[in-house]
């Protein structure tokens, strides 16, 4: 017997149990890439993590004493949210379900309903293990499948009362899409027709400023109260906040001491996300830009290098993420991605990818400062290239 099998001589060899997983290939051939179009920091390794709060000082003051439950630069941080969205109080929070749970109970409480309506693909109803329900006594209700916002017929005609409308912005299961101005001011409006209160899930609230082509007051200021994230857009170590009327925030906070929020001492992911309001915020309609961009040239890319199908969508993306849909078996594309990143040192896709039905499978693109150094012809090329891999032209 050796020391590459099992006992019976048939287990795997020593090199083969310990081969790599596509996971790792892909995030380790997306580290070692000279090229890639995001450089996505939770991705990171913990050296370069810690690195962010080498600025800390340009952000706050680092004299100042240490935050505990909530106070210090956790205040700080508040006030700036507050600020930027025009609300009048703002909350920090551990996690972003925390915050809605809590913002659509406080409603819920208010209204005197605790249906909810919003889209089936929205966060709560795909990932938070039907949360709503199960722990803060909620009811979903949805409108239609279809990978898109509501629309303020749907909103008026929903054939059951509701007490808030939860509106995802961007819908990031549909494509990270937006409505227009005027459909997301009829769709609040519809709501309030029918006593409703809005709330935004905004998580990605950040980067709507350039489809909109309004402030983040402006779009905050549609909604009663809005969520945000700080590590979608702005690379935080994580935490959220919900924003709205002082009562309303205040209120919330009891809830999030209940529901365990309440959380001894935050500055770290509190001075990363002072750091990427500071660093990123700024930049984020710069990468919207460019992601129409790298969106056309891919759909070129892909034309020229034979492929008999695919789908850039949205077309013209509406924030810095979009969809790519290839007609392949997920495995095989996956593995065609990571084979040309390791080869090439180009990753154009380094996301997973997911089936979407028999021979058919897609994939999110993130465009952030790193794509900055692709021109239209680069991803073209790399695009084209990639495709020639699919086919094997």
């Amino acid at each position: 017997m050796t020391d590459t099998a099992d006992h019976d001589g048939t287990g795997p060899t020593t090199e083969e149990a310990a081969a790599p997983t596509p996971r790792e290939r892909r995030i380790a051939a997306w580290r070692n890439a000279p090229r890639v179009l995001a450089r996505l920091g939770f991705l990171a390794p913990l050296k370069e993590r810690l690195a962010l709060l080498e600025a800390a000082g340009e952000a706050y003051d680092l004299d100042e004493t240490a935050d505990i439950y909530g106070n210090g630069v956790v205040e700080a941080l508040e006030r700036r949210v507050a600020d930027l969205l025009g609300t009048e109080a703002a909350a920090f929070f551990p996690t972003g379900t925390m915050a809605q749970q809590v913002a659509l109970r406080c409603w819920a409480g208010r209204t005197g309903n605790p249906a909810v309506a919003l889209h089936p693909l929205s966060h709560p109803e795909v990932y938070e293990r039907n949360a709503f329900s199960q722990v803060s006594g909620l009811r979903p209700v949805h409108f239609a499948n279809e990978p898109r916002l509501p629309t303020a017929e749907e909103v008026r005609d929903l054939p059951e009362p509701f007490g808030a409308l939860m509106l995802e912005l961007p819908l990031r299961d549909a494509g990270f899409v937006l409505p227009t101005w005027d459909e997301l001011t009829e769709v609040t409006e519809a709501a309030r027709e029918r006593d409703a209160v809005v709330h935004f899930d905004g998580a990605r609230l950040w980067e709507c400023t350039e489809h909109f082509g309004k402030s983040l007051e402006e779009i905050a200021g549609l909604a009663d109260s809005v969520y945000v994230s700080f590590y979608k857009s702005l690379d935080a170590y994580g935490g959220a906040a919900l924003a709205g009327p002082a009562s309303l925030i205040e209120e919330a906070r009891t809830w999030r001491h209940r529901y365990g929020g309440a959380v001894f001492q935050q500055f770290p992911t509190a001075l990363s996300a002072l750091i990427g309001l500071d660093r990123e915020l700024p930049r984020l309609p710069e990468y919207v830009r460019h992601a129409r961009v790298v969106a056309a040239a891919l759909r070129e890319g892909l034309e020229e290098g034979g492929l008999p199908f695919f789908r850039v969508h949205p077309e013209v993306p509406h924030t810095y993420d979009f969809q790519v849909w290839l007609p392949y078996e997920t495995e095989f594309v996956a593995e065609t991605a990571i084979r040309a990143g390791e080869e090439t040192g180009r990753m154009l896709f380094a996301n997973h990818w997911d089936p979407k039905g028999p021979g058919l499978t897609f994939t999110e693109v993130y465009v952030r400062a790193a794509a900055l150094e692709w021109t239209a012809d680069d991803v073209r090329e790399a695009a084209a290239d990639f495709a020639r891999r699919l086919t094997g032209a």
